[in-house]
């Protein structure tokens, strides 16, 4: 395969193994679902297990592994720990993949509902 097709030049190495690494993270459904949380707002981790139902050592140590691969920041404000994504490029990625594959399972559920059988 060339290395220029048409308008894309291949990454350095380097960044491939970062994009791997970053959708090996959001490969967990909850790590994805917390990145989903907190594209919609900022949440300590408090909020965040209630709203992907993890307990709250689990989420605390999903966010730990977001944030040193640079998926997430935090702020502290008080005694507690806020959490943000501040990358709209991220934010964009997992809003574009989950509405594209809620859209999909939508549709599947739509013909199953007029045929009666999965396509």
């Amino acid at each position: 395969m060339a290395a220029d097709a048409g308008d894309f030049t291949d990454p350095p190495a380097e960044v491939l193994a970062e994009a791997a690494a970053a959708f090996g993270l959001l490969s967990s459904p909850s790590r994805l679902h917390i990145v989903w949380a907190l594209a919609q707002g900022e949440s300590d981790v408090t909020g965040l297990a209630e709203r992907v139902g993890g307990a709250l050592p689990a989420v605390s140590q999903h966010l730990t592994k977001l944030k040193l691969a640079g998926l997430v920041r935090s702020r502290r404000e008080g005694r507690r720990q806020v959490y943000f994504v501040d990358d709209p490029e991220v934010v964009t990625v997992v809003r574009v993949m989950v509405g594209q594959l809620t859209a999909r399972t939508d549709r599947s559920l739509t013909l199953v509902r007029r045929t009666g059988s999965r396509a």
